[in-house]
């Protein structure tokens, strides 16, 4: 394997140019009909190469609501914590509201989130499910683990409901995590200094014997069993999370990752055998590892890997990525958002080629068998830029540009060669018991 250090060369970009498909405008349903080829996998993972931009997220409902409509996908599982999901998944399928601990997406980022474009596509998403039956109606989860504080209220309220004995049980055992509620990553730090693993115990004993009951909580419940199930999946999942953090980056990085295919398939077996999902992700999360310097260098697999590993050819995975434009972001973790320029991509990146390219948008089918001379071309390593929630330009290279084999990392590419930054909603919500997304939440 080696790098791609040099400037373009001409005939890779001719090789790029020629297998580019152009694609139409965002708001043209010929758009999402371009990606039909990809119908037939039972897990489509989108990804976008920042947390900030709107291109992405519309690229992403555009595609995703023509596999709804034309494709029978009826699972939509994205980068976002359980909890927080599941109070839109009641707002798409018309469910009971449900009193929360915490203002849904409220916590650092909110706009990843709480922004005009998945404003826009949950309410089709409620439009749609509202002619459908219910067991055709699509669902809205998180696959994420960082929201604790809320799944422990969940699992609470849930054993309130169905077995108060338990609950009360609960409760002592959750206590062991509550000096770090507030923040919990300080909790891998206290089991550094105060004894390993200080709450697996309790906190996996909550899981166990929620399962244990399952039969019989399921007389009791009105179907939401699955939920505070998942709840305490992730509260255990997440003691292990923030623990590993002080073992080393890919430890924990391995962690999440694990946590999100997990509960991914935890979904897709509660839905049936027929069930067929959509991820919405991050290029770094949905982009198989093994064909990057996450896997290469620093031992970290990702969803994409995962979901490679178990589905086959029935998972694929579509990146995205941009040149240039805006960007909403942050410049230190918990600052405030920016609306920020993004850099001309570099020389020696595969965003360099795709601007080479010379179209506004436009589609590279990367699996084997197409475009082969391209993907021959395209076996040396380059740069390839990952914006998460922070972005700071003036290290963009050390900060955000990482190495990775591109035909092997996604079986197709989607490019917007200018983009711009998602549109921030208030994160304050009204007090009435209204299900009107996002100020019922």
């Amino acid at each position: 394997m080696g790098f791609a250090d040099a400037p373009l060369i001409v005939p890779l970009a001719d090789a790029a140019k020629a297998a580019a498909e152009p694609l139409p405008a965002l708001d043209d349903p010929a758009f999402g009909a371009a990606f039909d080829r990809f119908a037939s996998a039972r897990v489509v993972l989108l990804g976008e190469a920042s947390h900030g931009t709107s291109e992405f997220y519309r690229a992403r409902a555009a595609i995703t609501r023509h596999l709804v409509e034309r494709h029978g996908f009826t699972i939509v599982a994205v980068e976002a914590d359980w909890p927080d999901a599941a109070a839109v998944d009641r707002h798409v399928r018309q469910r009971p509201h449900q009193k929360m601990s915490s203002i849904p997406f409220s916590r650092f980022p909110t706009w990843m989130w709480r922004n005009t474009d998945v404003e826009a596509f949950v309410g089709f998403l409620r439009v749609h499910n509202s002619t459908k039956p219910e067991a055709e109606k699509v669902g809205f989860y998180g696959l994420d683990l960082y929201n604790m504080t809320a799944s422990m209220a969940a699992v609470l309220a849930y054993l309130d409901g169905v077995d108060p004995e338990a609950a009360a049980a609960a409760r002592e055992h959750y206590a062991c995590l509550s000096p770090w509620s507030g923040q919990p990553a300080a909790y891998g730090q206290a089991s550094l200094t105060e004894g390993y693993a200080l709450c697996e115990v309790p906190v996996t004993r909550i899981l166990v014997d929620l399962l244990k009951k399952e039969r019989q909580y399921a007389e009791a419940d009105t179907g939401q069993f699955f939920d505070a199930a998942q709840n305490a999946r992730l509260v255990a999942d997440a003691e292990r999370y923030y623990r590993a953090m002080y073992f080393g980056a890919h430890l924990s990085w391995n962690e999440r990752d694990r946590h999100m295919f997990e509960t991914l398939q935890n979904i897709l077996a509660e839905a049936g055998a027929a069930s067929k999902a959509i991820v919405w992700a991050h290029n770094s999360h949905i982009g198989d590892a093994r064909f990057t310097d996450m896997g290469w260098e620093r031992g970290e697999l990702n969803i994409g890997q995962l979901c490679r590993e178990a589905y086959g050819q029935d998972a694929v995975l579509i990146g995205f990525g941009t040149h240039a434009g805006t960007v909403a972001a942050a410049s230190d973790w918990d600052g405030p958002m920016e609306i920020k320029a993004v850099r001309q991509s570099r020389p020696d990146s595969y965003e360099a080629l795709c601007h080479a390219v010379g179209m506004e948008r436009f589609l590279l089918d990367l699996r084997a068998g197409e475009h082969n001379d391209l993907r021959r071309m395209l076996a040396q390593a380059r740069l390839e830029r990952y914006i998460g929630v922070i972005y700071r330009p003036e290290t963009e290279r050390w900060s955000h540009y990482s190495l990775a084999t591109l035909p092997e990392q996604y079986d197709a590419f989607a490019w917007f060669d200018e983009t711009h930054a998602v549109k921030p909603l208030p994160t304050t919500v009204t007090t009435s018991e209204s299900e009107t997304y996002p100020s019922g939440l």
